[in-house]
């Protein structure tokens, strides 16, 4: 039975397995969903399905109340913190959720990862933010859903623009990111990752390492990101 979903789960499927080609998952960990605005639905990986064997019909398509639309399978268990991000900021096209190493070394310590380098600047200008762990009531509850209350939170509580900065770590958790469509949401992961594994060497190299300096900020990111940008083609 052919599904008016397919473009959608195929989109999902490879933005999948480019997490598990990047190394930012470990076993069946981690998630990327891709959204169709215009259906109001969102095609997310099964839980618990290994990569390996993992096919696109698999995907399971939902909406924004995490009914599911078409699938056989459970989707992930991160499902309604996908929801909740769709519902609420209606500019990103994917959201990713990995559980990579230095990124969630990072939420387990608590801590933004300060701006140090240009490898940051060149794709936000802000210190990467790592949200206040849950708290008890909302751990008992709905968890899932609180962990988009919480990732709004956030953003709220440090005034900063989902459009501008694609990535937050959870506190005690581990890295959730977003873009204008998966393949976005897994890129913005990976360099999370790699920018997470430099500031900690940066660190150990030296604990006093000064942040980046406000004019080479504005500069890196205005040359990839701003009106006269002139990073490539």
């Amino acid at each position: 039975m052919s599904s008016q979903y397919k473009d959608l789960k195929q989109e999902c499927y490879e933005a999948n397995m480019q997490l598990n080609a990047l190394n930012l998952v470990v076993y069946t960990f981690g998630n990327v969903s891709a959204v169709d605005r215009k259906n109001g639905v969102f095609a997310i990986k099964p839980s618990g399905v290994p990569y390996e064997d993992l096919k696109p019909e698999d995907i399971v398509i939902v909406d924004f109340d995490n009914n599911i639309i078409e699938g056989s399978m459970r989707p992930s268990s991160d499902t309604k913190t996908h929801a909740y991000l769709y519902k609420n900021w209606p500019n990103i096209g994917g959201v990713a959720h990995t559980h990579a190493t230095y990124s969630v070394a990072w939420a387990q310590s608590q801590r933004d990862i300060p701006i140090f380098g240009t490898t940051h600047a060149d794709h936000l200008t802000s210190d990467i933010p790592c949200a206040t762990p849950m708290a008890d009531s909302l751990i008992e509850g709905n968890y899932e859903h609180n962990t988009g209350i919480q990732i709004l939170d956030c953003f709220k509580e440090k005034n900063l623009s989902y459009e501008e900065t694609e990535m937050i770590l959870i506190g005690n958790h581990g890295p959730f990111a977003w873009g204008k469509n998966a393949a976005k949401a897994v890129y913005n992961s990976k360099v999370l990752e790699v920018v997470a594994e430099m500031a900690y060497l940066t660190l150990q190299i030296n604990p006093n390492a000064p942040r980046l300096k406000d004019s080479l900020i504005k500069k890196h990111y205005e040359r990839k990101h701003g009106k006269d940008s002139y990073y490539g083609q």
